[in-house]
């Protein structure tokens, strides 16, 4: 008989086991478990079938229907748990129900060994929400659009430092021009789950970088424990030139087609105004994307000179000079600020 797991136990198991999740299809697409693979119980329509047999006539009329849809599927199931490449699975549905329990039961019967998640999916969805008010030492890494924030997370993390890359995980790179060669954003619900994977994985006792972002990036948002906390965090602010900081958008954004470019300008035409907008937009047919560029950014830099001065005065701040493009020979001055804010030697 399958044993029944903690939420804490179940994803400290995972780490060795693979994660099954009977869920149906667009379930498991919505959201699920990072790492997991779905092997559904029920297709959509087939859940939908169960579900209205249930609310209709009953338990037993819809346990019946569901014996009738899953029996010619039984060994199916079974080849598919087989090939997971583990003889021990960690199973779960939405609540940790019939769901799960059947196809546990199913894969036991050929010799695998299932661990129950308790509560399912939606306890889990819980953990996540609530972990994020797990105190961390967050170090914010700030500074205007350009600064190349994403390049220094990028070579801060390969240094062995601990990041967390919002706009990485979120598939945005926070701005109007953020969904330029990206692939297509998770649900916010998703974006959850894959960040507490991250988080909780990580060592509470040192710093943590985390890019100075609006709480939401593109269509997702940070949730607000973790936000609470970046909030009150100090910060490392980047100091680079204008020039740097054209060139380096240059280097990500003029890659882009014209067309694409210019959509994202017109997003922030009511900011922008219409002027400069216009203006912006004839550049980048002119081909003087520079020009597009260098508008943008007096956007850009009122913006965040006004989010700047939001933040708490008291919560600590370093600033860091740091022109040109290369930006790993400066890590270990940044490192450095980091771990002086927590007494870190």
């Amino acid at each position: 008989m399958a044993e029944k797991v903690t939420v804490e136990k179940f994803l400290e198991m995972s780490e060795h086991r693979p994660v099954v999740d009977v869920r149906s299809p667009s379930e498991f697409a919505h959201a699920r478990i990072p790492s997991a693979i779905n092997i559904p119980l029920f297709d959509d329509s087939e859940r939908a079938k169960v579900g209205t047999a249930y609310n209709h006539e009953g338990k037993t009329a819809a346990v019946l229907l569901g014996l009738e849809i899953v029996g010619p599927k039984l060994a199916g199931f079974a080849k598919s748990a087989l090939s997971a490449g583990s003889d021990e699975l960690m199973v779960h549905c939405w609540r940790g129900g019939m769901r799960s329990s059947s196809m546990a039961w199913l894969f036991e019967t050929v010799g695998l060994r299932c661990f129950l998640l308790e509560g399912g999916y939606k306890a889990y969805r819980s953990h996540v929400i609530e972990g994020f008010a797990e105190p961390v030492k967050a170090v914010i890494l700030g500074g205007l659009t350009g600064c190349g924030k994403t390049d220094i997370l990028h070579a801060l993390e390969k240094a062995g430092e601990q990041v967390l890359d919002l706009e990485g995980l979120a598939c945005h790179r926070g701005s109007a021009f953020g969904t330029l060669g990206q692939e297509t954003q998770p649900s916010n619900e998703y974006f959850e789950n894959i960040l507490f994977d991250k988080f909780r994985k990580m060592d509470k006792s040192k710093p943590v970088w985390i890019e100075d972002e609006s709480r939401n990036v593109g269509k997702v948002c940070v949730p607000q424990a973790l936000w609470d906390q970046m909030q009150a965090a100090p910060m490392v602010r980047i100091e680079t030139g204008r020039e740097t900081r054209i060139k380096r958008l240059m280097r990500d954004y003029a890659c882009f087609p014209v067309s694409d470019i210019e959509a994202s300008i017109s997003k922030i035409e009511k900011r922008l105004g219409r002027e400069k907008c216009a203006e912006a937009k004839e550049a980048c047919r002119s081909g003087d994307l520079e020009k597009a560029a260098g508008i943008c950014l007096s956007y850009y830099d009122k913006f965040y000179s006004s989010s700047l001065a939001r933040r708490g005065a008291g919560n600590g701040c370093a600033v860091v000079e740091m022109d040109g493009l290369d930006v790993e020979g400066r890590i270990g001055e940044l490192i450095d600020c980091g771990r002086s804010f927590y007494g870190i030697s």
